[in-house]
């Protein structure tokens, strides 16, 4: 098959996505509006004049560089209206790739500078989602993350709030940020209480830290899933732990490659990992920061690594199983994609 009919192909397939982040998800042309409502001059006037401030090149030269995109873009999402309007466009961008599930996630302290509680936050995800839901007919959920340079209370207050709509849209809670300065043990009372309450856990991990971050996320948070996971090959019972306990890794090849998570495509554990039989899942993270889209994440599997499209489509699947839905839900989307990938012809 020609790189066109691949292409095709790929962008056929259901799918689904289950680590993209609501911040690194905003289109130019939307920003662009917003600031407009806001009354602010932004250093560009066009779409295409503004990309190079939200999005960074391949060649990025850091975490810090690709992390100053989202300071440009948070100050526009401070109100309801905005954050909805994110999270519906979102489920659109989704829709347009055939993935037909993502689950958004967002930092509710991190949208409160106008005056917005973390509840209220959570709510226009919500509602913006739903929205996108209705009228694109996918499936999205959200997952409220934790910050890791954030205090105590403000990251109960977090749980407590996603917690109240478990349910009603809210997936799980997540932690995020500073890896390397804020290992996950300084966070088991906030997770601790996630568990009391009933929320579902993913922690991003093995990211700018070790295999050891993984270990404490699953065993001592609770992390159901684990954020990246590249780092795991490191040690080699850690990942014999994961691959016994099916712990699924929400792996995002561009981003990952773009943060210096791994140095380059030839060091990329994906390939690796899935041959292990680890339940490894393939998503965006940023699909504007990093300038990727689903379909581009599968594409780029298939011509670095030779992953067939059955292959691709056991990756696809271990999303559908990885996915933070009630049993009945999963098994529903689970017969949508094989009856999809039935009328694509594709073996499953």
């Amino acid at each position: 098959m020609d790189k066109q009919g691949s292409y095709k192909l790929l962008h056929q397939l259901p799918k689904v996505d289950l680590h993209v982040h609501l911040d690194g998800s905003v289109k130019p042309e939307t920003l662009l509006e917003l600031a407009r409502e806001r009354g602010v001059r932004l250093p560009a006037a066009c779409k295409h004049t503004l990309i190079p401030f939200m999005q960074v090149e391949d060649s990025c030269a850091s975490l810090k560089e690709y992390l100053s995109k989202f300071d440009f873009v948070l100050p526009f999402l401070q109100t309801g209206e905005a954050i909805e309007r994110v999270a519906y466009e979102i489920a659109e961008q989704a829709a347009e790739h055939n993935c037909r599930y993502v689950e958004v996630r967002f930092a509710p302290q991190l949208h409160r500078s106008m005056g917005l509680s973390a509840e209220e936050t959570i709510r226009f995800v919500l509602d913006g989602l739903k929205r996108g839901e209705r009228d694109f007919g996918i499936k999205a959920r959200a997952i409220a993350i934790c910050m890791r340079h954030h205090g105590r209370e403000d990251n109960l207050a977090v749980v407590k709030a996603a917690a109240r709509y478990v349910g009603q849209g809210m997936a799980a809670v997540d932690l995020a940020g500073d890896e390397a300065s804020f290992p996950p043990e300084l966070f088991r009372e906030v997770f601790a209480l996630s568990r009391t309450l009933g929320i579902p856990v993913t922690i991003h991990a093995g990211e700018a830290g070790g295999a050891d971050n993984v270990y404490e996320a699953v065993t001592h948070l609770g992390a159901a899933r684990i954020g990246h996971g590249v780092r795991l090959k490191e040690n080699p019972s850690i990942l014999e732990m994961v691959l016994e306990r099916r712990v699924p890794l929400e792996m995002c090849p561009v981003s990952n490659i773009q943060t210096k998570a791994v140095t380059d495509w030839n060091v990329y554990p994906i390939r690796e990992y899935f041959d292990r039989g680890l339940l490894v899942t393939v998503n965006t993270d940023n699909p504007i920061v990093s300038g990727t889209n689903i379909t581009k994440e599968y594409e780029i599997l298939a011509e670095k690594f030779g992953f067939t499209v059955s292959e691709l489509v056991k990756l696809i699947m271990n999303g559908v199983e990885a996915a933070f839905l009630e049993d009945s839900e999963k098994q529903s989307l689970k017969l949508d994609f094989e009856q999809q990938l039935q009328a694509l012809g594709v073996a499953y």
